[in-house]
Parts: C-alpha cells; sequence; structure tokens
C-alpha cells in the first residue's frame, strides 16, 4: 500500500508523456496569405543583427512584410537595422511612453497599428534566430490547427540551464494541452512571447495590445484576450524552427525573471502554495531518500528514490519533446526548483521594495 503514494509522482510524469506525444509540430507550407513580422527593439544592438537576418531569410510566404520599431533605443539599435535590411524592411520611430501603458505592449500596438492590411500577424522578439521555412510553418500550423493564436516555443539557449527549461515542462507537467484549445475559458492559457502567430483579425476582435497594455506577461494575458472574445489558442513546439538567447549570465537571468515572476500566481498566497507543492513534489524525494538511507529505512528510501526518479524522468522527456538537454541536466531536477523556487521569492521582494526595472523602465 505505501507505494500507492507514488501515484501523484507516476500520474504528473504520465500526463507530461502524453502531453510530448500531443504537441503540435509545426511543418512548412507555402502561403500567399499577408504576413505582417513585427520586431519591437529596444538596445538590441549586440543582438538585433542576427534576428533580422533569418528574418530576411525566409522562405514560402510569399507576401511578408517586416517592421521594426525602435523603442528609444541608445546604443544604435536603430543603426544596425539600417545596416543590415536598409529598405526591405519598415523601420518605425517608437512614440512615447503614454501613462497607463507598459513598454513592450506599446511598442507591439504601434506595430501592429503599422501593419493594418496584414492577414496574419507575427511578433518575434529580437533575441530570437527563425530557421528559413519558421514564418510559413506557423501560419501554416494556425490554418491547420484552426486556432487563432500559436505560440511555438523556440529551443533556449544561453544561461540558466537548470532553470530556462523549465517553462516548457512547467505547462507540458501541469497543463492540459488539448483541454487548453477546447476550452473556452481563458484562465485555461499559456504563451510565450518571444515568439507569437496570430491571426490579424482575432488579434483586433480581442483588443490588440491596447487590452493587456498594464500587465506584465503580456503573452499569456493577450492568449486570454483571445479566448475571451471566442478565439482558441495553442501551443507548439518551435525548437526545430527557432532559438532564443534569453539570458547570457546567471545576473541576466535573475533581473529578467524578477521582473515579471510575481505576476505568474495571481497573489502572494498562489505564490506561495505552488512553491511549497513543487518543492515537496521535486526537490523533497531526494533529500528524504538520503536521511532514510542514513537511518536505515531502506523501504522508505526506495519509495523515496522511486519519486526522484519519476521527477527526472518527466524532465527528460520534457526535454526530449522540446529540443532541450534531457542528460545530465534531468538528473538536477530538484536543484532547478530550489533556484526557481529562490527566483519567486526574490521577485516578491523587489517588487515590495518598488525595485523592479527592465531596460531603463521601472515595472
Amino acid at each position: 500500500m505505501r507505494w500507492l503514494a507514488l501515484l501523484p509522482w507516476a500520474a504528473l510524469t504520465a500526463h507530461t508523456a502524453i502531453n510530448a506525444l500531443l504537441l503540435r509540430r509545426p511543418r512548412a507550407k507555402p502561403t500567399g496569405e499577408r504576413i505582417a513580422v513585427l520586431l519591437p527593439v529596444r538596445d538590441e544592438a549586440e543582438r538585433v543583427g542576427p534576428c533580422l537576418e533569418s528574418l530576411l531569410a525566409q522562405r514560402g510566404a510569399e507576401n511578408l512584410t517586416i517592421y521594426v520599431l525602435d523603442d528609444g533605443s541608445t546604443d544604435g539599435t536603430a543603426e544596425v537595422v539600417r545596416s543590415l535590411a536598409g529598405d526591405k524592411v519598415r523601420l518605425l520611430t517608437g512614440a512615447p511612453l503614454p501613462d497607463g501603458w507598459l513598454g513592450k505592449p506599446h511598442a507591439c500596438q504601434q506595430l501592429a497599428d503599422a501593419a493594418a492590411d496584414a492577414d496574419v500577424l507575427s511578433f518575434v522578439d529580437a533575441d530570437v534566430v527563425l530557421e528559413p521555412d519558421a514564418i510559413a510553418s506557423a501560419v501554416a500550423e494556425v490554418r491547420r490547427a484552426e486556432v487563432d493564436l500559436l505560440s511555438p516555443y523556440p529551443k533556449i539557449v544561453g544561461a540558466g540551464r537548470l532553470v530556462q527549461p523549465l517553462l516548457q515542462w512547467s505547462w507540458l507537467t501541469f497543463l492540459p494541452l488539448r483541454a487548453m484549445e477546447r476550452s473556452p475559458r481563458p484562465s485555461l492559457a499559456a504563451a510565450g512571447g518571444q515568439w507569437l502567430v496570430v491571426d490579424a483579425a482575432a488579434y483586433r476582435k480581442a483588443g490588440g495590445h491596447a487590452a493587456v497594455r498594464t500587465e506584465i506577461l503580456e503573452d499569456i494575458a493577450l492568449a486570454r484576450a483571445v479566448k475571451r472574445t471566442g478565439g482558441r489558442i495553442a501551443l507548439a513546439d518551435g525548437s526545430r524552427l527557432a532559438t532564443c538567447r534569453m539570458y547570457d549570465s546567471w545576473r541576466e537571468l535573475t533581473a529578467g525573471y524578477a521582473k515579471s515572476l510575481w505576476a505568474s500566481f495571481g497573489s502572494r498566497s498562489g505564490a506561495a502554495a505552488v512553491v511549497v507543492v513543487l518543492l515537496f513534489l521535486y526537490a523533497f524525494p531526494s533529500l528524504a531518500f538520503l536521511g532514510m538511507t542514513v537511518a536505515g529505512a531502506f523501504e522508505w528510501a526506495a519509495l523515496a528514490f522511486c519519486a526522484y526518479a519519476l521527477g527526472v524522468a518527466g524532465r527528460a522527456v520534457s526535454a526530449s519533446a522540446t529540443g532541450g538537454r534531457a542528460w545530465p541536466d534531468a538528473l538536477a531536477h530538484p536543484i532547478s526548483i530550489v533556484l526557481f523556487a529562490r527566483l519567486i521569492i526574490q521577485s516578491f521582494r523587489l517588487r515590495a521594495r518598488g525595485g523592479l526595472t527592465w531596460r531603463g523602465r521601472a515595472v
């Protein structure tokens, strides 16, 4: 009967495996739709080059226009864009940030307004590099799946090997993907703002980024807005189509996560509950295994080891399904969870002190 205690770990790992099998994987198909690729940039002189070159190399999209909005950069980002693209892109100068708006939603809304005649909008961050068939594949998946907003998660590279894969692992483990697609509930939604592809009519019906102008997690908020107005959303594995170098150091990663993690859980109590559950499920078993082994309680030690192993298996399945590194990183899953819990706590502390900033702006 003691082995029944493993049911939560077994169920979550099985759910991860099922989601991995069901995960959408876009395939290339030429399209003649009017596609607007929208790239907001702010102090991205060191990163925008590879991103822009990959956008200029897109194929299979016969009617594609690239819009870049320079949002008050002070490092020569606009000059880099001009030197690479010349008149091949429409370079916009961002308007001053109005009261009641955060920077990224404001930049994205200006880009969408400039692409008023587009059928499909593809929002891309400057740290994303796309494969040549990426845009055509993503648009084809939007139409094939009959959804209004698609979030193809890129392969994450750079700093944070222990923490960054938790983005994909979290929704593969805890979110029923097909139920999310079918459900009209806005609360059942996930998205990654590094790369979003959305039907232009559905975007405007949802209110665009103006509807999420104050949201730190504007990507998830936009997905919810699309659902709220009758649209459908979906997640996809974009690891074969795009890479994203979000952070180059642990310091950058900490700052990036701290600015937004506090908004992910609704409240302090909600965040505390998540932290406790994650630590119990994925950090405690490894400690319990060591403690029970030393104490000579070998049956309990075996149970704890099996719980740890199931957690590792779920992490490995997630990594394999999304282009990540399964081994040996999955073995350190308990450490990943502890680091993630620390980042959540730090995010709430900084917010309480009013110390959250990003790209030189207060959050």
